[in-house]
C-alpha cells in the first residue's frame, strides 16, 4: 500500500487526504491543532501534530512514499530546517503547493517559463526543486475556491474591488485534488506546473456574477485608468498530465 504524508490538513489537505484514503492509500496527515487530531483519526487519516516553526521529531511522519506540503507557512528558516529533515528521511518524492502570485501582472499570458517575483513562495520552491536528495513537483495554484470558500464572500461591506477590467485566475478545489491524484498516478515528479481554469472572465463579470448569484448586492469596483492583469496558462499541465478541468466555466459556479 502506497503511503502519502500530507503536511497541512486544511482547506485543501483534508479533503485531499479523504480522497486518497478512498483510493486505497495509507494517509498520514498533520495539523497544528490538538483539537483536530481526533477528527483526522475518524476520517481514517493517521494524525500527527506538526508545527514546522518548532524543532520537533517528525521521523515517523516522513516515512512515506510521497510528501505533500500544503501549508500556508512561509518562513524560509523553518523550511530550511524542514528540508534538512526530509534529506535524512526515506522521502524521494515531494509535491509543494505554491501559488501563481509569484507572477507579476505584466498584461500578458504567464507560463511556467515566465518571469517571477522574488517572493517567499518562490524562494521555498527553489530550495525544494534544487535539492538533489528528492524530486519535487511544484504546483502553482491560481485563486482557490470551492468548499467553504465562495468568491461572493470576498470584498465584504462595500469594499471596492480593484482592477475591474483585469482578468480572474481561479481554480476549484475539485480540480486541485484531481490534479494531485494525476501527478501521483503518473509518477510525474521533478516538474513545475501552473494550475488554473482556462476561463478568464473580467473581475467585474466574475465578482458581479458571484455576488448576485448568492443574493448579495452588486459589488463596488474601483475606478482605475491603468489596467493591470495577467492570465495564467495551464497548457502544460493539461498536455503532460492529459488533464481536463472539471470546473472550466467560472460563471457557472
Amino acid at each position: 500500500m502506497m503511503v502519502v504524508s500530507i503536511l497541512g490538513c486544511g482547506w485543501l489537505g483534508k479533503p485531499l487526504a479523504v480522497s486518497l484514503v478512498k483510493k486505497g492509500f495509507y494517509v498520514k496527515g498533520s495539523t497544528t491543532s490538538t483539537e483536530k487530531l481526533n477528527e483526522l483519526n475518524q476520517l481514517n487519516i493517521s494524525p500527527f501534530l506538526i508545527d514546522i516553526s518548532l524543532d520537533i521529531n517528525i521521523v515517523e511522519f516522513l516515512k512515506t512514499d510521497v510528501l505533500i506540503i500544503a501549508i500556508t507557512h512561509k518562513n524560509i528558516e523553518d523550511f530550511t530546517r524542514l528540508i534538512a529533515k526530509i534529506e535524512k528521511s526515506p522521502v524521494k518524492k515531494v509535491i509543494f503547493i505554491s501559488t501563481t502570485s509569484v507572477y507579476p501582472s505584466l498584461n500578458k499570458v504567464m507560463t511556467e517559463e515566465s518571469e517571477t517575483m522574488d517572493t517567499p513562495h518562490k524562494q521555498i520552491e527553489d530550495l525544494l526543486r534544487n535539492n538533489v536528495n528528492f524530486k519535487t513537483t511544484v504546483i502553482r495554484f491560481a485563486g482557490l475556491f470551492g468548499g467553504d470558500r465562495h468568491p461572493a464572500n470576498w470584498f465584504k461591506n462595500g469594499k471596492e474591488i480593484p482592477q475591474p477590467n483585469g482578468f480572474v485566475n481561479m481554480i476549484h478545489l475539485d480540480d486541485c485534488i484531481q490534479i494531485i491524484h494525476k501527478i501521483i498516478e503518473k509518477d510525474c515528479f521533478g516538474e513545475l506546473f501552473n494550475a488554473c481554469s482556462n476561463h478568464h472572465p473580467t473581475r467585474r463579470e466574475f465578482y458581479t456574477y458571484a455576488k448576485v448569484k448568492k443574493g448579495f448586492s452588486v459589488p463596488v469596483f474601483k475606478k482605475e485608468t491603468e489596467v493591470q492583469w495577467k492570465k495564467i496558462s495551464s497548457d502544460k499541465i493539461q498536455r503532460v498530465l492529459r488533464y481536463k478541468f472539471i470546473h472550466d466555466d467560472l460563471l457557472s459556479i
